[in-house]
C-alpha cells in the first residue's frame, strides 16, 4: 500500500526531487552547511519579532559556547527554561538555521528558550556536541547571571540529531542531577539508535528530503562509538525518564528509531505523549514556507508540551 502524502508535502517533494542540486552527501561539510542555511529562506516561515533575542556565551569544555536567549518577557517571575538542541545530522545547522523555529517556541510555550550552538563533525566528533549540550544545560540550570532567569527546571527539546541530543543530556541529568531537575523533554523526530534495517528506514531512504546516503555520510562524519549510550540512548536505561512528548514523522526514514524509543518510555512507565505527524517528512518544523501543514503539527506539540507540564 502507498503511503499517506499530504497534498502539499507531494508538492514540496515533487519540486525538490526535480531539482538538479547535489545529494548532500556529496558535499563538503561547509558547503552543506551554506545549502542547509538556504534552505531556510525558501521552506521556513519569518520569525516572530521577541522582545528579547540576545546572543550569549556558556562555558564549555573546548571553550565557551555559543548560544541564544529567546523570551516573550523582558522579565519573568522563577520558572522553567527551555534548552534547545538544533538539528542537523551533528553535522550541519547552527543558530541561525534554527532560529525562526526557536522563535515560535518562545512565543508558543511562553517560556524562555536557550538555543545551544554545539561543536559540528567532522571537525568536533563524538562525543563533543553532547559535551556541549550537557555542559550549557548544567549551566542554565544554576541561573547565571548573564540569563536573568531565575530557573526551576529544565525542558529539553531538539529535532534529529537535536532529538537525539535532547534525550542524551536528559539521561545524563538524570543519572548526574544538575542544580535544577528536568522536568519534561520533548524530541522530535530523533535518532535513538543504530539500525539500519528500520522498515521506515527501507521505504523512505530515498525521495523524502533525508535519504539513507546522507544518513551514512552525518554517521560518518559523527564517528560515534558503536552501541555507545551517549550516541545511541535507547541502549541506556529508561526507568527515571521525566514525561515526554515524543514526536516522529510518519514518511521520515528515522521515523521507526522514534517509535522503539517511545515503546521503551512506555514499558518503563514513564508518562509519554507520543504524536506521529502523519502524511508529512523530516525537518518538517523548519519547513511551514513549503509545507503550510506544519504550522498544526507545530501547534500541536506546543499543546502536549503544555499539558504534560500541567501534569500534578
Amino acid at each position: 500500500m502507498a503511503p499517506y502524502i499530504r497534498p502539499d508535502v507531494e508538492g514540496f517533494l515533487a519540486f525538490l526531487n526535480a531539482s538538479d542540486a547535489p545529494p548532500m552527501s556529496t558535499m563538503t561539510p561547509g558547503a552543506a552547511r551554506q545549502t542547509y542555511l538556504a534552505m531556510g529562506s525558501v521552506g521556513e516561515a519569518d520569525p516572530l519579532p521577541l522582545p528579547v533575542i540576545r546572543d550569549l556565551t556558556a562555558p564549555g569544555p573546548a571553550g565557551p559556547i555559543r548560544i541564544r536567549l529567546y523570551d516573550t518577557r523582558e522579565t519573568r517571575e522563577a520558572g522553567p527554561v527551555v534548552v534547545f538542541f538544533h538539528g542537523g545530522g551533528f553535522v550541519i545547522g547552527d543558530l541561525d538555521t534554527h532560529h525562526a523555529f526557536c522563535t515560535e517556541l518562545a512565543a508558543g510555550l511562553d517560556l524562555p528558550v536557550v538555543a545551544v550552538d554545539y561543536r559540528l563533525a567532522p571537525e568536533h566528533p563524538f562525543p563533543a556536541a553532547p559535551d556541549d549540550c550537557e555542559a550549557v544545560a548544567r549551566w542554565v540550570a544554576t541561573s547565571p547571571a548573564e540569563l536573568g532567569r531565575s530557573v526551576t527546571g529544565l525542558i529539553f527539546t531538539g529535532d534529529s540529531a537535536g532529538g537525539n541530543l535532547t534525550i542524551v543530556t536528559t539521561q545524563a541529568l538524570v543519572a548526574n542531577p544538575a542544580a535544577v531537575p528536568v522536568i519534561l523533554q520533548a524530541p522530535l523526530y530523533p535518532l535513538s539508535d543504530d539500525r539500519l534495517d528500520h522498515p521506515s528506514m527501507l521505504q523512505f531512504g530515498e525521495g523524502f528530503l533525508l535519504t539513507a546516503d546522507t544518513m551514512a555520510w552525518f554517521g560518518d562524519s559523527y564517528a560515534a562509538d558503536p552501541g555507545h549510550v551517549r550516541a545511541y540512548p535507547l541502549y541506556n536505561d529508561h526507568a527515571q525518564t521525566p514525561p515526554t512528548v515524543l514526536v516522529t514523522a510518519g514518511l521520515d526514514p528515522i521515523r521507526d528509531s522514534g517509535r522503539v524509543y517511545g515503546a521503551e518510555l512506555v514499558r518503563n512507565g514513564v508518562p509519554v505523549t507520543f504524536l506521529e505527524m502523519a502524511g508529512t517528512i523530516h525537518g518538517f518544523v523548519q519547513l511551514r514556507k513549503a509545507i503550510p501543514s506544519a504550522q498544526n503539527d507545530i501547534a500541536r506539540i506546543f499543546a502536549a508540551i503544555r499539558q504534560q507540564l500541567e501534569r500534578p
